[in-house]
């Protein structure tokens, strides 16, 4: 028996089709009035090329017409994503190469009669090591003499925010989330450096656009002067130049130093390693989620056809792991940039667009190593509250308890009163018994510290 088919609430906004979900399986209508544009995408070798260059989410067609509608062309099944990451999630690189790919899509597009209708960081996927576009829906066919209309929306969602971080030292990922649908050029040109305008390209995708949305409306339908493929192809290639020569100045953290510091041993980590691998190795798992994962030195130790999700709220750490999965080729760990304490919110209208992140994310396995300090003693977090916390994301959980003797938690009791009676090795291990049972513990070599591994009731 068919299950109650479910309509993406995110996926509303485009007649040309929607996304929805059937017996698990996530498809994708095609309507009516996307027919000529569906067949030029196929029929120009555009699809095809795309998913050669791993720049499109590979799909299939289906026969069937789930909904029975009369506006019905075609049913199209993607590859099925295990998660759905967003902007606000993302560190700088990922951002940048986000936005690289989606100009490398439209200007294949260009070449084969096509042009991107939207260009939203909510329409690119990190999928297999590669950024692809996950909207089949958004080329439309191109018309000479037309400007691009998802111009001013790329800026927005993609050139804005790595301009300013790039400018400002800014996080990415906090621009977006107070700027969910992207940067506008106004806010852009007043946090960007007043050297900025004298910069050509600089001035002309922001300073000039912040200008001219300053104007009346009816001051803003411009001269009439119509495009050629040239002048778009001169605009994407600007956009593409810009973008490649922007970085983030270098800068050093106390958490991306974190394993060089010596409050922590070589031998510390060197032993810690060893028994998360044991550990790991004895565990059935598909899928994990590291949090506190710092620049991934656990991450990596996961089974490489398991489905690896790594959290930090650090994004220099983030960019610095998302850069070295580039450089060695690994494919199923995505990172993203997570605070905890502030997971990323449900989103967009009726706060059903956008999930919130512990919505979209559960895993087999739960890593929370060198963690669990921070909670309760930063943020007041009691251990019942973290027990229910873990149990709700996961079936077994790796987690290092950090006594109040070690020298990181002293370094935090330093500068505040010492309130956490409660902060023993007995209370956590009470606390968490009343939601998983306890299958190994073993004090890590080298520390005070021990890794318990537990399985939900």
């Amino acid at each position: 028996m068919n299950q109650l088919i479910n309509h993406h609430p995110a996926s509303f906004r485009d007649p040309s089709g929607f996304i929805y979900e059937q017996n698990g399986t996530v498809y994708r209508f095609v309507s009516t009035i996307y027919a000529s544009h569906y067949s030029l995408l196929m029929n120009s070798g555009l699809a095809a090329e795309l998913q050669k260059k791993n720049l499109l989410l590979a799909f299939s067609e289906a026969t069937d017409n789930h909904l029975g509608r009369a506006d019905w062309y075609k049913t199209l099944v993607p590859q099925q994503l295990p998660f759905i990451s967003y902007a606000w999630e993302w560190s700088f690189s990922q951002l940048k190469d986000a936005a690289l790919a989606t100009l490398a899509v439209c200007k294949l597009a260009l070449q084969k009669g096509m042009i991107l209708k939207d260009a939203t960081h909510t329409n690119m996927q990190w999928v297999d090591g590669k950024w692809k576009l996950i909207d089949t829906l958004s080329f439309e066919t191109y018309t000479t003499g037309e400007s691009w209309i998802a111009y001013r929306q790329f800026c927005e969602c993609f050139l804005n925010p790595l301009l300013v971080a790039a400018h400002t030292g800014m996080e990415v990922n906090r621009l977006l989330l107070s700027y969910p649908d992207g940067v506008p050029a106004n806010i852009t040109a007043k946090l960007l450096p007043f050297k900025t305008k004298f910069n050509a390209v600089v001035y002309l995708h922001v300073h000039l656009q912040a200008k001219l949305a300053a104007k009346p409306a009816t001051e803003q339908k411009g001269s009439g002067k119509k495009l050629s493929q040239k002048n778009i192809e001169q605009i994407l290639e600007s956009l593409c130049s810009c973008i490649e020569g922007l970085n983030l100045p270098q800068q050093t953290t106390t958490w991306n130093n974190y394993y060089s510091e010596t409050i922590l041993s070589e031998t510390y980590l060197s032993e810690k390693k060893k028994l998360i691998s044991a550990i790991l190795a004895d565990e059935s798992y598909k899928s994990v989620i590291d949090l506190g994962a710092n620049e991934g030195e656990f991450s990596l130790l996961c089974r490489q056809d398991a489905s690896v999700i790594a959290t930090d709220f650090d994004s220099a750490c983030i960019d610095s792991l998302y850069n070295r999965l580039k450089k060695e080729k690994r494919k199923n760990i995505l990172p993203l940039v997570l605070d905890l304490t502030y997971p990323s919110p449900a989103m967009g209208w009726m706060n059903a667009e956008r999930k919130a992140f512990f919505s979209r994310a559960n895993a087999d396995v739960c890593m929370a190593l060198a963690l669990i300090h921070h909670f309760a003693i930063a943020k007041n977090i009691s251990f019942g509250q973290l027990a229910s916390f873990f149990a709700s994301i996961c079936k077994t959980l790796i987690i290092e308890f950090v006594p109040k003797e070690d020298p990181k938690v002293q370094s935090m009791l330093q500068w505040r009163k010492d309130i956490f009676e409660e902060f023993t090795v007995e209370e956590f291990e009470k606390a968490f018994a009343s939601f998983f049972s306890l299958q190994q513990k073993v004090t890590v070599n080298g520390s005070q510290r021990t890794i318990f591994v537990y399985r939900k009731k």
